[in-house]
């Protein structure tokens, strides 16, 4: 008989420190990306590393970043949503004209956030009721969409002339002159013509807004019995419903959830822009994906954070600036993006095949 000592079975089962080093490179890998192109754009581009730069990028970032934050909660349950186009904001906001603004914005939100909802519950039942695959069930969800978009706007783009609009999307939490001081959600008492010049400014409103959900949707996923389920049904949805999850409730609210926070960037893409049109969220979405994926959400189900899809966010706002900023055609960031989500699927299934 032969016998093992424990110290011999220890030696066999623990991973060995090149394992681990390797497990280590795939959770953080993102951010060791990111800190690459950022000091290689710093080192090709004079105007890179710059605050008003950055703060640019921060602003742009923020309307791809919330509509990823949804999406996200439907990758992780192995799902997918496609269905993010709407310009029903626009038409809304276009006809409160005279109102007052904040009148004029909530009547946009709330028109907005009904039909995300609507939308949410529509792909939920048939994804969670008929079975229908989640890709197909929102791509022909998105089809219904736009061509419904088209219908209203016409197809030309929806300009909104609201006094004040674009402020809220382009403004900043603080502002500083050196004659006449610091202020906030505003520019400095006094200031005016060749004085505005003068004017720093600091955090974005986008980034505010984008700041506020981001931190909502990660409490939800990571300190809720809501966000547990969505784990688990990524993991197996045959197993979360023999551990009593309720499976179908929980996937009509995830892609209600992700319905509800595509309004919301839509939402916030209308007040940067002032005004919106029925094809913007196809860039918007390929870019969202793009963030999850990068993050490290395994597009099998069961593995995926918020901290994930905001440091894809990043990359994919960083890519785009430092394109722009080297004089390269700015369609070349389609194929950037392309690129960078191969190389993200790759390094996904690299992790898996290190931990098995």
């Amino acid at each position: 008989m032969t016998v093992q000592s424990s110290e011999g079975a220890d030696t066999v089962g623990a991973p060995g420190a090149g394992v681990q080093a390797l497990r280590l490179i795939g959770r953080v890998w993102a951010w060791l990306f990111l800190l690459a192109l950022i000091a290689f754009f710093t080192a090709t581009t004079p105007h890179f590393f710059d605050l008003f730069n950055f703060q640019a990028m921060a602003a742009n970032t923020a309307i791809v970043l919330v509509l990823a934050l949804g999406q996200t909660f439907v990758i992780i349950t192995g799902g997918i949503d496609l269905s993010v186009a709407t310009v029903v904001i626009s038409l809304i906001m276009q006809t409160m004209v005279g109102y007052p603004l904040p009148v004029a914005v909530l009547a946009g939100m709330a028109g907005g956030l009904a039909v995300g909802v609507v939308a949410g519950l529509f792909n939920g039942f048939v994804v969670a009721r008929l079975n229908v695959s989640p890709f197909i069930a929102t791509l022909g969800t998105l089809g219904i969409a736009q061509g419904i978009a088209y219908v209203l706007s016409g197809g030309p783009p929806v300009s909104i002339q609201i006094p004040g609009l674009g402020a809220l999307g382009n403004g900043f939490i603080a502002y500083w002159h050196p004659t006449f001081g610091f202020s906030l959600f505003g520019l400095p008492e006094g200031v005016t013509g060749s004085e505005m010049r003068n004017v720093q400014s600091f955090i974005p409103l986008q980034l505010l807004y984008a700041g506020a959900l981001t931190a909502i949707c990660a409490y939800l996923l990571a300190s809720t019995q809501f966000g547990r389920h969505v784990y688990a049904i990524g993991g197996s949805a045959k197993a979360a419903l023999r551990a009593g999850i309720p499976v179908r409730r929980d996937l009509f609210k995830v892609y209600v959830l992700s319905s509800v926070m595509a309004s919301l960037a839509g939402l916030m893409y209308v007040l940067r822009y002032t005004g919106g049109v029925a094809n913007s969220g196809d860039a918007l979405l390929l870019s969202s994906i793009a963030a999850i994926v990068i993050g490290g959400a395994s597009l099998f189900g069961g593995e995926g954070r918020i901290g994930g899809t905001l440091v894809g966010a990043m990359i994919i706002a960083v890519i785009q600036n430092g394109l722009v900023l080297l004089g390269i055609d700015p369609f070349w960031q389609y194929s950037a993006v392309g690129a960078v989500i191969i190389l993200a699927v790759l390094a996904d299934q690299a992790k898996l095949r290190i931990v098995r």
